[in-house]
């Protein structure tokens, strides 16, 4: 019983007698001092609380062309009676497509033609980092930090590009045609470092290629999307590393057994 009180007196902390020393006369209480460390916080770039502004605010009128509301009548044919609401990202993104951003009129539109609250349409808008909630330039540059292509140098393409283009990652450049983002993995590990430009891949970069894209862009012409290093999607470079031979045929090692 005593050695339990003793060990839990130890373990809460309490002061412990002096060796040789009377009963009443007590050690001072040891503090241990832990050092907290943690990571650095990583902020994405846009904001994703609405804000009222000018150019954002519900009282700006949001409708579709024409022709975007046959591609609405398209898109919501889709979906079954009862599950219209599974159309909300796709609405979502033809509506951003059209005005070149989401506004929040936007959304309300969107949530009118579900018959959703606003609430549902804000919670999917805000969630997603492919709905852009402010206004940016005519070229979106996501440049792809994850490890792979860090590991490939994509600090130096992102260097490169704010360079150029006299900007910082969440800004829009001076002239306001671009407007440049740092964004996790965009699934093109093999062909590192990347960066995606609207709807295309531009892959397998060097600060060269970046130069030539932006200037392209900028004079208003469509750079060719893909490998900048020659080949034609993600196989290997050079010959082949494996499946070199011709595959072996039914019964290839099979047991004597089973023969």
């Amino acid at each position: 019983m005593l050695r339990g009180v003793l060990g839990l007196r130890a373990l809460l902390g309490a002061p412990r007698l002096l060796s040789g020393a009377s009963s009443t006369t007590l050690a001072p209480r040891e503090v241990t001092i832990r050092q907290l460390q943690t990571s650095a916080i990583h902020h994405h770039d846009s904001l994703f609380v609405h804000r009222d502004s000018p150019e954002d605010n519900a009282d700006l009128v949001f409708e579709f062309t024409k022709d975007n509301l046959k591609r609405v009548d398209a898109i919501l044919a889709i979906y079954p009676e009862g599950h219209k609401r599974a159309a909300m990202i796709p609405l979502l993104d033809l509506a951003q497509r059209q005005h070149g951003w989401l506004p929040i009129s936007a959304m309300h539109k969107v949530a009118e033609i579900l018959h959703l609250p606003k609430m549902r349409v804000y919670e999917v808008a805000t969630f997603y980092t492919m709905f852009i909630r402010k206004p940016i330039g005519k070229y979106h540059i996501q440049v792809c930090t994850t490890t792979p292509c860090w590991l490939q140098g994509s600090d130096t393409i992102l260097q490169c590009i704010k360079d150029k283009l006299k900007c910082e990652v969440g800004q829009n450049s001076p002239c306001g045609t671009f407007h440049l983002s740092e964004v996790e993995c965009l699934g093109a590990c093999v062909n590192a470092p990347m960066m995606q430009v609207n709807d295309d891949y531009y892959e397998d970069l060097k600060p060269e290629d970046v130069v030539e894209i932006l200037d392209a862009l900028k004079a208003g012409n469509q750079p060719a999307p893909g490998p900048r290093n020659g080949r034609f999607a993600a196989e290997p470079l050079g010959k082949l590393t494996s499946l070199t031979a011709e595959p072996p045929g039914p019964g290839y090692k099979i047991q004597k057994a089973l023969e």
